[in-house]
């Protein structure tokens, strides 16, 4: 008798083959049979209309101070991901010095924007080294498996302190120093070693985070560190991507270790023409693993008063009169005819990031998002869209919508590659071999990025809502969200509907899936806020063989733990 019987689903099985209706046995943790399944089960499951999916594997997650306290690992669990990846961009929490615990949530909250005092009261710093910390991560249950990465910000404060991340140039002991953390932090079970290289990552104090500037002989001795190890992935966020230097010591590390890099694109050139597709195309071409990541969609900033930006946000009268208010108090308080007048008639203090153009121009780019979010929308759907229509001032519009549905509208403004209002150039490289589906960011960017329902997004927008342009096969773009990232980061055991491999698994109603306007909540430690976005239509997500969610609510089925690289992860050849 089996344990569970799936009957009668749709099944979409990661390989990229055609779907099937069929059947899928489960004993224990593992798929077993697949296809036609007689006899009984102690619990059956009609998947009658539904798709039976590999569970996701997410691999651009910033779940490390929150898989300390948090067994859920919300939202990205309620979008049916069930191993997510985290460790990413050169931020995390080991190892570390007993005196460097407050240097190490600064660096998360300014790169990550995750609220501080969340990660002071939620993190217990049971571990220093490395290995003591994914020890910490094994002992507690959660709802999905985690992956953790050994990260460069870290590496570079535990060995240089205070220097880690000034214009000190660490010697070659130094180096050898960290090198010797990152190979044994991989040998531990880290799944790889990640760095950040982007003028955009700066620490809450404004600083650069470390390694921002490190020269390649360190870049290259950091990687090399992996070398010889049956595992481990180089993860390389970078504003520079495919410049001379930096490319030639990522195809050193690539050519020497034979381990692969994974490269996530920061500047605004790598989101035009073919920069990135042809980034993926060389590696191909030459047979090295290097693989650029990319959303389903432009990276959202979103506008709104619960959230950490809008267009008035820096106004001399916002500040000090409005900024401080609960939603309610804002609310009042904005309707008042003189404080309108006010805010209409003020530049903003912001003259840079989001604002750098004015408001004006940036409002051609900003789109309310509605209950049911449209995120390719067109230019007449911006706010200064919508305003040339009603004749009246892009601002003024701005200002009438965000107190529109009690003040919990939400303004979506994508970030790179959207001058043409479509996402032909995210499709022409989501379609490469090289190119892996990532950047979610779930657990990250609290205040103003809701991203952890890329994989809800993928499946609606490109499978079946788009209209600006080609879709994807469902059965492409579920192997690019399970089979091809669990191989990536060596996790041969997970990401496709085979007997032998584990039972992770969603059952969706593929035409009710639908995502909600994000909205803001109160539920971290110390009571800190975060953007999340729900989702309808995941009847059942299965982790090891056990139901942990049902119609996106938990049944307190806690069977994910810790993924090791090269020691955890069963190692099995699965069908091309």
């Amino acid at each position: 008798m089996r344990d569970l019987i799936i009957r009668n689903g749709t099944i979409v099985d990661g390989t990229g083959g055609e779907p099937f209706v069929g059947d899928i046995a489960i004993d224990g943790d593992r798929i077993v049979q697949v296809g036609q399944v007689d006899g009984p089960a102690r619990r059956e499951i009609d998947a009658s209309g539904l798709i039976v999916t590999p569970g996701w594997v997410d691999i651009h997650t910033h779940y490390d101070g929150q898989a300390t306290w948090d067994a859920l690992l919300a939202p990205s669990s309620w979008h049916g991901v069930t191993t997510a990846i985290m460790g990413n961009c050169g931020v995390g929490f080991a190892p570390v010095r007993p005196d460097a615990h407050q240097f190490l949530i600064e660096l998360m909250e300014g790169v990550e924007d995750i609220p501080g005092a969340a990660l002071a009261e939620g993190i217990d710093w049971t571990w220093e080294s490395f290995p003591q910390y994914l020890d910490a991560l094994e002992a507690k249950p959660r709802a999905i498996d985690v992956g953790a990465q050994v990260p460069h910000g870290a590496v570079r404060a535990y060995v240089l302190g205070d220097r880690c991340n000034t214009d000190y140039v660490p010697d070659a002991g130094e180096i050898a120093q960290m090198a010797a953390l990152v190979r044994e932090g991989v040998a531990a079970g880290a799944l790889g070693f990640s760095t950040s290289r982007t003028l955009l990552h700066k620490d809450k104090q404004g600083v650069h985070v470390p390694g921002t500037f490190a020269g390649s002989d360190e870049m290259l001795a950091l990687g090399l560190a992996m070398k010889g190890l049956q595992h481990g992935v180089f993860e390389l966020v970078s504003d520079h991507l495919g410049d001379d230097d930096e490319w030639q010591w990522v195809k050193a590390f690539a050519h020497q270790t034979g381990l692969p890099v994974t490269l996530v694109a920061t500047s605004a050139g790598a989101y035009e023409g073919d920069k990135m597709y042809n980034i993926a195309e060389e590696a191909r071409a030459q047979g090295m693993d290097i693989r650029p990541q990319i959303a389903g969609r432009p990276t959202g900033i979103l506008h709104g008063l619960t959230s950490s930006f809008h267009v008035f946000a820096a106004h001399p009268t916002y500040r000090r009169e409005i900024a401080h208010l609960d939603l309610e108090e804002k609310l009042a308080a904005m309707a008042r005819p003189e404080i309108r007048a006010a805010l209409l008639g003020e530049e903003s203090a912001m003259r840079s990031g989001a604002m750098a153009k004015g408001a004006q121009e940036l409002l051609f780019h900003v789109f309310p998002l509605g209950e049911t979010p449209d995120y390719e929308p067109d230019r007449e759907a911006s706010v200064a869209g919508l305003a040339e229509a009603a004749g009246v001032a892009p601002l003024a519009m701005m200002y009438d919508l965000l107190l529109r549905d009690g003040g919990r509208e939400l303004f979506y403004q994508p970030l790179g590659a959207y001058g043409s209002y479509n996402f032909d150039f995210f499709r022409r490289n989501m379609e490469h071999p090289n190119v892996l589906f990532g950047l979610s960011d779930g657990g990250a960017h609290c205040g103003v990025i809701a991203d952890a329902g890329m994989p809800s997004f993928i499946l609606t927008h490109w499978a079946r809502d788009r209209t600006k342009g080609e879709k994807f096969p469902l059965e492409f773009l579920v192997r690019k969200l399970t089979s091809d990232t669990a191989r990536a980061y060596g996790l041969h055991d997970r990401g496709q509907l085979k007997p032998g491999l584990l039972a992770d698994l969603n059952l969706i109603d593929f035409e009710g899936l639908r995502l909600h306007r994000p909205e803001a909540i109160n539920d971290l430690p110390a009571g800190g806020r975060r953007l999340v976005q729900r989702v309808d239509g995941y009847r059942y997500t299965i982790k090891s063989g056990q139901v942990t969610f049902r119609d996106g609510q938990s049944t307190g089925a806690l069977p994910g733990s810790l993924v090791r690289g090269g020691r955890e992860a069963v190692i099995l050849q699965a069908a091309e």
